[in-house]
């Protein structure tokens, strides 16, 4: 499976169908976050029509809560607290991040991230033998300690990191500064970067492998 992911958006969608050009072909596309800076969630519609194949997403903490509306009567899949299936390969989405200093529109406190997440991880361990080589976690926040670094911190969320030993794959975003790849064991996480600025990344996905390569547009 070929997945385009991409990320932080924040209202500039003028890098996309570069970024769609630059990817090939491709399966999915995966939206981690921040798709407008602080709204409007009306932004959403210029979505509409760049892409030809399942377009997933979940939102950031700049996005404004009735993104959340705006995506369940769009083309896009909602993510957010939602499961979705492509083939052999479960998405698992969580949207916002968990409290910044910056009381942004859409934080979520610790305990409801994991609330919202272990009984989403409990549904699909139940219908399959090996699921964590099928599942793609799919959340604005990064887990704590892995591409969350900003000027030394670590300020991922704690509740996600509970879940990446779950996950064969991670895609998150929201620290600008940790565009990149990571491993923990043998579950790969991936910030594309800002959309915004034309990063995003194109991921093969396998059970038995990931590979990452980086879009600039």
């Amino acid at each position: 499976m070929k997945i385009l992911a991409i990320a932080d958006i924040h209202g500039n969608f003028s890098h996309l169908e570069d970024i769609k050009d630059k990817a090939g072909e491709i399966d999915v596309v995966v939206i981690s976050g921040d798709i407008t800076n602080f709204g409007p969630s009306s932004q959403v519609d210029n979505l509409k029509g760049i892409f030809d194949v399942p377009v997933f997403a979940v939102p950031g903490n700049c996005d404004k809560r009735d993104i959340l509306e705006v995506l369940d009567n769009s083309e896009i899949v909602n993510l957010h607290k939602n499961t979705e299936k492509i083939g052999e390969f479960t998405f698992v989405g969580i949207g916002g991040s968990s409290p910044t200093p910056f009381n942004t529109p859409f934080e979520l406190e610790e305990q409801e991230i994991e609330d919202a997440l272990e009984p989403m991880f409990n549904a699909c361990e139940g219908d399959c033998k090996d699921c964590k080589s099928t599942i793609v976690l799919v959340s604005h926040a990064p887990p704590k300690g892995l591409l969350d670094s900003i000027s030394g911190d670590n300020v991922g969320s704690v509740s996600v990191a509970k879940f990446i030993d779950r996950s064969k794959l991670v895609i998150c975003a929201h620290i600008h500064e940790a565009r990149g790849f990571a491993r923990s064991g043998d579950t790969f996480l991936v910030n594309p970067g800002m959309a915004a600025e034309g990063y995003a990344a194109l991921i093969e996905l396998e059970q038995d492998n990931v590979s990452v390569s980086f879009i600039e547009a």
